[in-house]
């Protein structure tokens, strides 16, 4: 789901987004004091999230900065090493500034960096506290539209459950007539159309699509009303009821079933779509 959540403090500033995906992506942009915070971050969204492209940012402030401290042990290592070099090259200089950039020389002080991860857990518990609010306030809007494409795709279903009895004594009136002519042939054989006749019936014989489809309707409204993330069993459900409505359209034989049909695909595929917005 697309979401925003922020949570600002003296110290820093995080913000996550969060935008729609199968399954659930995590991605951490961590100033490079904090890099090892990732793992409990991580750990802490799959203990919330279930679905989507996530991208979380802290920021520090100015005032955050950790104070640089001056790692001893490290230095005289370098200054030891700094010194052969001088012995056998005199005119060598030293540079402060090279020494300090050298690794581990500088190291951030201890304690800052231990209030700056309190400080950091605490604020981005605040931001994706704020990014599942937005998240359910769209999940809201998101059940009222899909219960309405259900009922609609349910309508249209009823509607050619309706009409599939004139479908099924159409097609053996026109089968009749049919088989009727083929009879006044010399080389028809009787028991053979008949039996031609009772299967192609039979083929168009929509029930038992629609008694699945009724039962997957069933099921997906359940779905809406479960405590729990139901997407991708949502999305399992229209794929099953978008096979069965491609199979009652294909035995459509009545011109008044055909643009029902249509309109019971239609509302599946706005709801497939939308299923994979959905936790």
């Amino acid at each position: 789901m697309t979401a925003f959540g922020r949570a600002a403090g003296e110290l820093l500033e995080w913000e996550i987004k969060s935008v729609n995906h199968r399954f659930l992506e995590l991605g951490f942009r961590l100033p490079e004091p904090l890099k090892s915070l990732e793992r409990p971050l991580r750990d802490r969204a799959t203990g919330r999230l279930r679905r989507g492209k996530v991208e979380a940012s802290l920021r520090l402030t100015g005032a955050a900065a950790p104070t640089p401290r001056v790692n001893g042990a490290a230095l005289r290592k370098l200054l030891g090493a700094a010194a052969e070099v001088r012995a056998q090259a005199p005119d060598a200089t030293l540079d402060v500034v090279e020494l300090m950039r050298w690794p581990g020389v500088l190291e951030d002080d201890r304690d800052d960096i231990a209030q700056l991860k309190a400080a950091a857990l605490a604020a981005y518990g605040e931001a994706l506290d704020d990014l599942c609010v937005h998240r359910e306030s769209e999940g809201a809007g998101l059940r009222t539209l899909l219960r309405e494409r259900l009922a609609a795709a349910e309508d249209r279903a009823k509607e050619i459950r309706r009409l599939a009895d004139r479908q099924a004594s159409a097609l053996r009136g026109r089968l009749s007539g049919r088989l009727r002519e083929l009879l006044e042939s010399p080389a028809a054989e009787p028991g053979r159309i008949e039996q031609e006749v009772a299967l192609l019936a039979q083929k168009a014989d929509m029930a038992e699509e629609l008694d699945r489809l009724a039962l997957h309707v069933a099921a997906a409204r359940a779905s809406f009303e479960a405590d729990e993330p139901c997407g991708r069993r949502l999305e399992f459900l229209l794929q099953e009821m978008y096979r069965e409505a491609n199979t009652v359209a294909a035995k459509a034989a009545l011109p008044e079933i055909a643009p029902l049909a249509v309109d019971l695909k239609v509302a599946i595929e706005q709801m497939r779509e939308q299923a994979q917005n959905v936790e």
